[in-house]
């Protein structure tokens, strides 16, 4: 799969006192399917170029990129967590985040290292305002549920 990763341009102007709802989601406000999967895209390329001990967790292709699958399903998960359509629950059933990354040591340097990935992805994207703000407050506290070691 394919990702064009130019910045994007959202659908409605930065707003500093942007709050969700179930007329204007993050979803939309990020611009939809194609925008949830660039972001993923653009996540994965700063983790591939940045945070290596977080990529190495991964499944890796040939290249040492995290590969495809892990790129399209993350995506997928975006899309529904933004609230958009539920295309990752149809396919893998609930996402069950603690137990999927059970396996996965997330101490705070593996947070921390996730954290910087995705704000390289939402600055690569042009990510701005008060969806922004929101989304930086959302994936900091998924990131610090899904700690489950010491440090």
């Amino acid at each position: 799969m394919s990702v064009d990763l130019k910045p994007l341009e959202l659908n409605a102007p930065p707003s500093d006192d942007w709050v969700p709802s179930l007329e204007d989601t993050p979803y939309q406000r990020l611009g939809g399917a194609e925008a949830a999967m660039a972001l993923a895209g653009a996540f994965y390329d700063a983790m591939d170029a940045h945070e290596p001990a977080l990529a190495k967790l991964h499944e890796l292709d040939a290249e040492g990129r995290v590969n495809p699958g892990t790129r399209e399903r993350f995506g997928l998960f975006l899309m529904g967590w933004l609230g958009g359509p539920q295309h990752y629950a149809e396919r893998h059933g609930h996402p069950r985040l603690r137990m999927r990354h059970g396996h996965v040591p997330v101490d705070l340097s593996m947070r921390d290292a996730w954290l910087r990935a995705m704000q390289r992805a939402m600055d690569a994207r042009g990510v701005t305002g008060g969806l922004r703000r929101f989304l930086d407050e959302r994936f900091a506290q998924v990131a610090d549920f899904l700690r489950n070691t010491e440090g």
